[in-house]
Parts: C-alpha cells; structure tokens; sequence
C-alpha cells in the first residue's frame, strides 16, 4: 500500500523535497539552487521553466536516495514563494515572460500612483494588505502593459494567472486544474480575505481579468492528480498547498489562536495564529489567511522582512567574505562584539513595519580597524534586530507581549544569530528538530488532505531541539536596538 508523502517546497533561491514515511519520519531530503536573474536594478526575476525543470529534478534525486519509486507515493504536498508571479497560455503552459519575483520592486511607481488616487484603505479593508511591490496584483498588472500582446490575450481568455503553486499545480496535472487555495490568494492584492473570494472591484482598480485568476479551493483536499509526468505515475493527488510561511506555522503545530513562529529563510517573516479573527494592525503588519480547512478559514497577524538569509548570500556571492553561508558564524565568532558596525537589510527595500520599496541597504560605523569579521556579525544583528521590530509591531497590535518563538528555517541552524535574537526579544526561542518546517508543513497538510490521517491533532508539531533563553540585561539589548534605530531613522530621513 502506497504510504509515502512527498513534500515539495517551490522556494526562492532553491527547489526542496522531503520524503516522509506513514509515521511523518524523513526519509530523504533534497534541494537544488534556482538561478536567480536581475534584469535591472531592483528587478528580480525566475525562468518559470526552470522551476518546474528543478522541481522534477529534486524530486527525482530525493526518491532515489529514499530508495522509493512512484507507486510508493500516497500524496503530495505543494508549499512555495508567495506573491511571485507567472502568467502562461492555458493550453501549451508556456509562460509569457519570467515569473516576476516577490522582491522585485519595480512596480513602486503604480503602487504610489495608487495611493495617491486614495485606493490604499480599500485594498487595506478587503485583502488585509498594503499597497506595496511585494504583491502579486501590481506586478499583473505591469506584465499586461508591458508584455507584447498579453492585456488582448489575457481579455480573450487564453491566458492563465497563478502564484507559483499554480504553475506547478498546472504542470503537475497536465494542465487540468487552474488553482490555488487562500493563503496563497490573499498575498495577491485581488483577494477578499472577509469574503474568501476574489473581488471584482479590486481587479477592475488594478485593470486585471478575472478570467486570468484561479479558482480558489480549501487548502487541504485534493487538488488534482499527477498526469502526463515522466518522474511520477498517474493518479497520485496533490492534496495540499500552503504559501510558504503559512506551511511553516502549520509545520511548527502552531495551530491554536496565539502561537507564533519566525522563518529565517531568504527573508524573515514573523506569522502569529489569531484564529477565526481577521486581526487588523494599526503597526505596519499584515493581516493574511493562514490556511482553509474543514471550511474554517485561520488567520494570521504577520510581519515580513525581505533580507535575511539573502543578506549571508550577499556576503557569499557579492563581496565573497565566505565560501558557504555557514561559515557565516564561525566568521563573526572572530571578533567579540561588531566593532561599531551596524548593518541594516534593505538590500531590497524595507518591508513591515516601515514599508519603504525605496530604501538600500546601509553598513555603517566603518572604520580602519574594521575587520570582515564585524561586518559578518553586523550581518547577523541586522537580521535579529529587523525581526525584533516585527516582534515589537506584533506585541503592539495584540497589546501583550509573545511568550514565546518557535524558529525555524536555514539561518535558524546559526546559534549566534539564535541567541542574539533570544537576548533582543526576551523571551526564549525554540528551535524544532525539523527546521525544513515549510516543507514539513505541507507535508502534514497533505497527509491530512488526502484522508491517511483522521484529525490534525494525529499530525506531529514541531518538537524542540534547542531552547535559546535571554542572556543580556535590558539595558545591554536596548543600546543594540538604539543604535540600529538611529540608523535606520538616517535611511528613512535621507
């Protein structure tokens, strides 16, 4: 009997796959980078055929080092980068231009534009969202005025819309099912997060067919069923799909109103469980649909960083300071404090709780004696000290302070960015054993979507591994957040 789940994450910078057996253990675990394309500054950019190259890819290497073939498969789960945006021909699935990347920010314009026309309360009050380049609707609506062709085709009808679980979800089924399930649809900027549906005046204000859009299903049930693959058989469902940080808060069993987890992956995203209640933020955060199940929709209270394990990658690959991101550490262990060094992550604008497309990076307090490895550890403060800003916006909105941080993700693995964070936050960060809780996530989604599981409470959270406590006075962590501030305060004032 076919009792294997395979669980697929559609990331950034990389394509993963667990293998997970009928009592949730990994089997194997596989990834493979996906190249990254920066047309123009401030532009980022996927080959959408290149994701689902990769996707097949993956899948293919981590079977086999599971030793399984594709009759042993009882279900798949997808969970993948949000707001990314693909637009392909319905009946060849051929993309019409490069999947336009979460990041990319070169829709800031019209997202001014629309503001100024007095549409950001609107877009705010129905999808829980601000107007901001890191959704989807926005970068719809570039490729309709900018694409050849696209604006008639998509008003005829011939072509398709989908964040990147729909494209796979298309390819996985051969092109018969055009989906998407809410966590994903309501980062869209088209999504009614009240009425769980997409709503027609917020397409027609951004001038997007609502032909273009997929239909919305629960986020665990079957999808569809593989078709026409030469890595897998016939008929196996594809039973759940998660955005990605919604998969990681289902994948830490944060499944109860207040719990709380921090993904450090290419950014930082701080998701909060308020239950069957849309939380509005009056801080800069977003309200979002965390998941669809047995038609009770769950929200989440979030709060997104762009830069964080992207920002190791950038001293990897940019100023080549290390050969592999975890070196990072070791680096940063070289020198006992950062030096003066205050590194802030806007390698691509900041998001919550500023909300400024247009701002850069900064690295600043370089002196003589600067050495690489206070900039590495100025690198990894950043990264805890924008996650404490979202932390802070988050214990504003719900007006107590989190208890605890539940962590997981690449960086994660980092002890000196883990307890740094501990002593910022005060309070204690719990890192899982699986820190690959996004995949792991959806994973347990589909095991429950395709029935081999009668509740969720028969489904494993997230069991620590390691427990980071406060090791900093108040004051030694407030003159960290201070500096951090005054620099920040410079790049926002510039």
């Amino acid at each position: 009997m076919a009792d294997i789940v395979l669980a697929i994450d559609l990331g950034t910078t990389a394509t993963s796959c667990l293998v997970l057996d009928r009592n949730f253990r990994i089997l194997a675990k596989g990834s493979l980078e996906l190249t990254q394309h920066y047309p123009k500054p401030g532009w980022v950019e996927h080959d959408p055929s290149d994701i689902w190259d990769v996707t097949g890819r993956v899948i293919r290497l981590t079977m086999d080092r599971a030793g399984i073939s594709g009759g042993d498969v009882a279900a798949i789960g997808i969970t993948n980068q949000r707001e990314t945006t693909i637009v392909w021909e319905k009946k060849t699935l051929q993309p019409v231009y490069n999947a336009i990347v979460w990041q990319c920010r070169r829709t800031a314009d019209f997202c001014e534009e629309l503001k100024n026309r007095g549409k950001e309360d609107i877009f705010r009050e129905k999808t829980g969202l601000l107007l901001d380049p890191y959704f989807s609707g926005t970068k719809i609506r570039w490729l309709l005025d900018n694409v050849a062709g696209v604006a008639e085709r998509a008003r005829s009808g011939e072509l398709a819309f989908g964040t990147v679980d729909s494209f796979a979800l298309a390819h996985f089924t051969n092109g018969k099912v055009h989906a998407t399930e809410p966590s994903n649809a309501s980062r869209t900027l088209l999504y009614n997060i009240h009425t769980n549906r997409f709503d027609p005046e917020l397409a027609e204000i951004l001038g997007i067919p609502m032909g273009m859009l997929p239909e919305v299903r629960p986020s665990a049930g079957i999808f569809g069923y593989t078709e026409g693959l030469d890595f897998l058989p016939d008929g196996i469902p594809i039973s759940g799909i998660l955005g990605d940080q919604q998969a990681a808060l289902f994948g830490q069993g944060c499944w109860k109103q207040g719990e709380a987890k921090c993904t450090y992956g290419t950014g930082a995203f701080v998701l909060l469980n308020t239950g069957e209640r849309a939380v509005s933020s009056n801080r800069g955060l977003l309200t979002t649909v965390a998941w669809q199940i047995d038609g009770k929709t769950t929200y989440a209270l979030e709060g997104s960083a762009f830069i964080a394990g992207a920002a190791v990658q950038w001293l990897r690959d940019g100023l080549g300071l290390i050969k592999s991101a975890p070196e990072i550490e070791e680096l940063a262990k070289t020198v006992p404090d950062n030096g003066g060094v205050v590194f802030v992550p806007a390698l691509a604008g900041l998001g919550a709780p500023y909300w400024r497309p247009d701002t850069q990076g900064v690295l600043a307090g370089i002196t003589r004696g600067t050495t690489s490895g206070h900039i590495a550890r100025a690198v990894l403060e950043g990264i805890a000290l924008e996650v404490y800003d979202l932390v802070l916006a988050m214990s504003g909105d719900l007006g107590e302070p989190l208890r605890l941080m539940q962590v997981d993700g690449g960086a994660s693995m980092n002890d000196l960015l883990m307890q740094f964070q501990a002593d910022l936050l005060d309070l204690q960060v719990i890192r899982p054993m699986v820190t690959e809780t996004t995949a792991f996530g959806a994973g347990l989604l589909a095991a429950y979507g395709a029935g081999l599981v009668d509740q969720i409470e028969d489904l494993p959270g997230g069991k620590p591994d390691r427990t980071f406590s406060p090791g900093l006075t108040r004051e030694e962590a407030g003159s960290f957040v201070d500096e951090y501030h005054r620099v920040v305060n410079m790049l926002l004032n510039k």
